[in-house]
């Protein structure tokens, strides 16, 4: 039976690990800088050997990846913003603003955990250029989500018929994009669940009849 539970144990530990690095990747990516930081640096805040980080992860740059993909999904799964149950589960409301209401929530929780490290995703980009090659680039991955969310959203009884799915669309990927949450979170200091309502509001007026 030990012989059993021991590959569980070193999955566990491998996993822990694992985390360990991508936590200390982020606080200092986000605090000196991508470009500033090397993974000798990530390697003591994580208490690891550095050859750990080049046997899990390979280098820096996949490093990133998976610490941009999992903070945006919010675990270690490998399920696409699109399959995850949030996201189905508010396009199969009956109604445009049952849909605004439980994807306006399920987003705010993936800004809250995205938004402090755009501006530090961004400053990677320009530090080395091969940081965008990560992500694929024939389409803004972001935009995806909220058009296929907005064509489901004007076919909700009570969607605004004048409303197209491109101008929906536009709607939902700048009122619900990380730059405009950091303005008004970061910045101006609002609760988040003052922003919540402000932006479901908003789009309430803009998408759905009275």
């Amino acid at each position: 039976m030990s012989d059993v539970k021991r590959p569980n144990k070193r999955a566990q530990k491998s996993e822990e690990t694992r985390r360990r690095i991508r936590q200390a990747a982020l606080e200092l990516f986000t605090r000196d800088g991508y470009g500033a930081t090397n993974l000798q640096d990530v390697a003591d805040r994580a208490g690891v050997a550095v050859q750990t980080i080049y046997f899990v992860f390979g280098n820096k740059r996949t490093l990133l990846k998976e610490l941009v993909d999992v903070t945006i999904a919010g675990d270690e799964a490998p399920v696409a913003t699109m399959n995850r149950p949030w996201y189905t589960d508010a396009l199969a409301a009956d109604t445009a603003q049952a849909m605004l209401r439980a994807y306006v929530a399920g987003t705010t929780s993936v800004l809250e955990r995205v938004a402090p490290i755009g501006k530090m995703l961004q400053a990677a980009a320009a530090s080395d250029p091969e940081v965008v090659t990560l992500w694929p680039q024939e389409a803004n991955p972001r935009y995806v989500v909220q058009q296929h969310a907005a064509k489901a959203l004007i076919g909700k009884p009570d969607a605004k018929p004048d409303v197209t799915a491109e101008e929906a669309a536009d709607l939902l990927y700048g009122l619900l994009s990380p730059e405009l949450y950091l303005v008004f979170v970061h910045e101006r200091g609002w609760p988040t669940e003052r922003w919540q309502r402000w932006v479901g509001d908003t789009l309430h007026a803009q998408l759905c009849t009275d």
